[in-house]
């Protein structure tokens, strides 16, 4: 007869969202068993800027748990030998209906880690800033950035070599029955079961998730060479675009003259959900994005019209040594429209995370301790 395999915390994903519940369950003093149908975590959560960005989260529940993760990140980086930059970020103004929109927010928040800065206090803080028609930058000190290939390439050996966290790489879950689960083809038994896997989600319950309203968000990206001469750009830069698209911005009255001239003048921006930021990784390397493209099946390949429209705008305000592009990619992420994450029992302990909406690196650590402090 073969003999059950069993773990207390079973967590289907080896993503950022699975890692952060392992994390939280490990902490907890329980046993934790990780399931990955790849050999390494290949999704989304490595093909990002690699953006810790509580500065996007508006008040509230979502800004707590965005700096709780923060605090996370920061804790686990030493352990688990990857370098993080405690950057903070920079939006910058060019126009006034931007400057307007990061006046209303300043005067509209009660934070003590931004401020609006001139054009000349934003040149101490990064000298990649292009200088020429700047009115003035939202200073933000909360931000980190990390290099995601880098961090979810490590943090497993952490949680193995800090919690005992196992983890079963090319292992496909195809079938849960709570308390068992089918695992590579072997029956396994556990207390709970995370399922943290979009992939894996649409596969094990497709009822739930064709009755979810999520639907897909492909992104296309750019990764330069490494700057020459060890240029830092300091912090990480936004365009006035990115006022449009992060939801601690959206109670600004102001933001609709804004939206309006956009559509007005580059209506290509709205159709293509671009909005352009850049990071900077320990290589030199700038990361660059992005754009955002919705659907259930998002055409698996890129346009190269949309990377050079992210690129000249760009470079309206930003100004580097070298633009050398070395990579281009996309990553597809769940999201359900009006909602920050899915969270479901699909059945007696069984619990579906998934559909973060782009702000996995920034959330999931806060979202997995709230979930096991409400457990």
């Amino acid at each position: 007869m073969t003999q059950i395999k069993s773990t207390e915390v079973a967590i289907v994903g080896a993503g950022i969202v699975g890692l952060a519940h392992a994390l939280a369950a490990a902490k907890r003093g329980l046993k934790v068993v990780v399931f990955e149908r790849n050999q390494q975590a290949v999704g989304a959560s490595i093909r990002n800027f690699g953006m810790i960005w509580p500065i996007g989260q508006p008040q509230g529940l979502l800004l707590n748990r965005a700096l709780k993760s923060r605090e996370i990140w920061l804790e686990i980086a030493e352990k688990a030998g990857f370098k993080t930059d405690c950057c903070g970020s920079l939006h910058t103004a060019y126009r006034q209906d931007e400057l307007a929109v990061l006046e209303e927010f300043i005067a509209t928040t009660n934070l003590d880690t931004v401020a609006l800065l001139t054009p000349e206090d934003t040149i101490q803080k990064s000298s990649a800033v292009q200088t020429e028609g700047l009115l003035g930058t939202l200073w933000s000190s909360t931000e980190v950035i990390v290099d995601p290939r880098e961090a979810i390439a490590k943090i497993p050996a952490f949680l193995s070599a800090e919690y005992g966290v196992e983890f079963r790489w090319g292992t496909v879950v195809t079938e849960i029955n709570y308390p068992q689960f089918i695992a590579g083809g072997k029956t396994w038994k556990a207390d709970q079961i995370f399922v943290c896997s979009g992939r894996d989600f649409e596969t094990l319950y497709p009822e739930i998730y064709a009755e979810s309203g999520m639907t897909k968000v492909k992104l296309q990206m750019m990764r330069t060479s490494p700057q020459p001469h060890q240029f830092k750009i300091g912090t990480s830069l936004c365009g006035g675009l990115t006022l449009t698209h992060y939801a601690a911005f959206s109670h600004c009255h102001s933001l609709t003259a804004l939206k309006d001239r956009i559509q007005s003048e580059t209506p290509y921006f709205p159709q293509w959900g671009i909005h352009v930021m850049v990071s900077q990784n320990s290589q030199g390397e700038l990361t660059i994005g992005d754009s955002h493209e919705y659907g259930l099946n998002p055409d698996p390949f890129n346009k190269a019209e949309i990377n050079q429209y992210i690129l000249d705008y760009l470079k309206t305000f930003v100004q580097v040594p070298s633009f050398e592009i070395a990579e281009t990619w996309n990553g597809v992420y769940a999201k359900i429209p009006g909602k920050t994450e899915f969270i479901a029992q699909a059945e007696t302990g069984v619990t579906l995370v998934n559909a973060l909406s782009g702000a996995g690196m920034t959330l999931s650590f806060g979202l997995a301790e709230d979930l096991f402090a409400s457990v």
